[in-house]
């Protein structure tokens, strides 16, 4: 994944470029919606390949997003970040992936996904009505995968989903769903 990383990071790179170039004609609201449009939307796109990738594989994709971060708010660059990307309500690199492969399993678990994509996760059914885990997945068996397998989106998604908090998996609405997940990753990372 390093050469998709970096080819990614030189095209961010490229696009910070240009829209730093116009940065002192624009207000905040057009600079950041040129910064999702040409940057964000970049970082997002199929990130969660990048699932399972360390901290240190991911920082040159931190470094575009805090780059970013501080296009927006025009903050010096030996400013720490943190109070930033939380001043922006933005997740970092590492939890975007695990919002998108949430999100994603939440869409199969309810129709709204590919058959492939749905075929991929199986929702536990209990012989008997429990209180304590509700909803959870079933993770596939990787006994034939040695590297990779627990970052496949057959084992990542169930193991991330039986994670979260019961009140977040019981919710049917995506658009609730959706802004209750980012909610509690948001608390996760910050607090």
């Amino acid at each position: 994944m390093d050469e998709n990383i970096n080819q990614l990071c030189k095209s961010a790179s490229f696009g910070l470029w240009k829209i730093g170039r116009i940065r002192r004609l624009l207000n905040r609201t057009l600079t950041e919606r040129l910064v999702h449009a040409f940057i964000t939307s970049r970082l997002d796109y199929c990130n969660a390949l990048l699932n399972g990738l360390s901290k240190t594989a991911l920082h040159p994709l931190q470094t575009i997003q805090n780059a970013a971060a501080r296009m927006i708010t025009r903050s010096r660059r030996h400013e720490h970040i943190t109070p930033i990307l939380y001043d922006l309500h933005w997740l970092p690199i590492h939890q975007r992936i695990t919002f998108k492969i949430l999100i994603t399993a939440f869409k199969c678990i309810h129709g709204m996904a590919p058959s492939y994509l749905s075929e991929l996760i199986t929702p536990r059914v209990p012989k008997r009505a429990l209180r304590s885990k509700p909803f959870t997945l079933v993770p596939r068996n990787t006994n034939n995968k040695k590297h990779y397998g627990p970052t496949a989106f057959s084992v990542a998604a169930p193991d991330l989903w039986n994670e979260l908090p019961p009140g977040i998996r019981m919710i049917t609405n995506f658009t609730s769903f959706k802004s209750h997940l980012k909610t509690h990753l948001f608390q996760e990372h910050y607090e």
